[in-house]
């Protein structure tokens, strides 16, 4: 006797993969983003691995303002003021990382989902630049369009 479950967890695998993001082509040209403005500074967010976690994709908030989402295989940013700022991730728990912006300065957060108890946590930690540029260009853009 078949079963009518069989091919539902199919279909959610098939649903999942498709609501990633995925990486850059080889073919593609480079994002060409606007530059940015005298005294404001520039945060970029990345999350590589396409799918590790790929159904968790909690907002990402600086500050306690949400400015993206964090997409498996995706980079979003966001250009501020220079300051103090902390960017929060929740799920079960909420994680966080702080920095100080600086005019002209470029900072890179990188999130990453670890194993929960009922889903994954999503954490974001401060990448060196070097790595965080190295994401950027292998990732999709999946922010507001500019």
């Amino acid at each position: 006797m078949r079963s009518k479950f069989g091919a539902l967890p199919l279909l959610l695998v098939g649903f999942l993969l498709a609501s990633c993001a995925s990486p850059r082509g080889l073919d593609e040209p480079p994002l060409q983003l606007p530059p940015l403005k005298p005294g404001l500074g520039r945060v970029f967010f990345t999350r590589p691995g396409e799918f590790s976690g790929s159904a968790v994709q909690p907002e990402i908030r600086m500050n306690n303002e949400v400015v993206g989402r964090s997409v498996p295989g995706g980079f979003s940013y966001v250009d501020r003021p220079p300051g103090k700022y902390a960017v929060t991730t929740a799920t079960e728990v909420e994680n966080a990382v702080t920095f100080q912006l600086a005019a002209g300065e470029t900072k890179y957060i990188k999130t990453a989902v670890t194993p929960g108890i009922l889903v994954g946590h999503v954490t974001p930690t401060l990448e060196f630049p070097e790595q965080g540029q190295s994401d950027i260009n292998r990732l999709r853009y999946v922010g507001p369009a500019f």
